[in-house]
């Protein structure tokens, strides 16, 4: 099973955060499953950090090299998942959250997350 961190999910990893469950921590550090991080979610942190509104317990340029050393791959923005999202009911009002669900079914991909919101959508979770 192949999984795509959601960006609280991927920054809960990356800060040790406790509020990460002990499942999902479990499968991040796993390193013979696929975890993907949507180019959505650096966009998200990104825009935070510029905003003031998120730091980084690691600088946002060696976020390449975190991931490469967690095993993380990224997932670009493709023009697939942007159809998909034209078809997506509007249950969830987060921008970037309804991208990731939509690389998630686009992808068949299993979403880490603690958003209760994605489980009004035809996609897999676990947290």
């Amino acid at each position: 099973m192949n999984y795509l961190l959601d960006t609280h999910t991927f920054l809960w990893y990356i800060d040790g955060n406790s509020a990460l469950s002990d499942n999902a921590k479990a499968i991040i550090g796993d390193q013979s499953v696929v975890k993907f991080v949507s180019t959505a979610s650096l966009w998200e942190i990104s825009i935070k950090i510029g905003l003031g509104k998120l730091k980084l317990t690691l600088d946002f340029e060696s976020l390449p090299v975190f991931m490469e050393r967690n095993g993380f791959k990224n997932i670009a923005i493709e023009f697939g998942h942007l159809q998909h999202l034209n078809k997506l009911e509007h249950f969830h009002k987060d921008l970037f959250d309804r991208l990731i669900i939509s690389q998630a079914i686009t992808e068949k991909l299993t979403i880490i997350s603690a958003d209760q919101h994605f489980k009004s959508y035809p996609v897999t979770t676990l947290w």
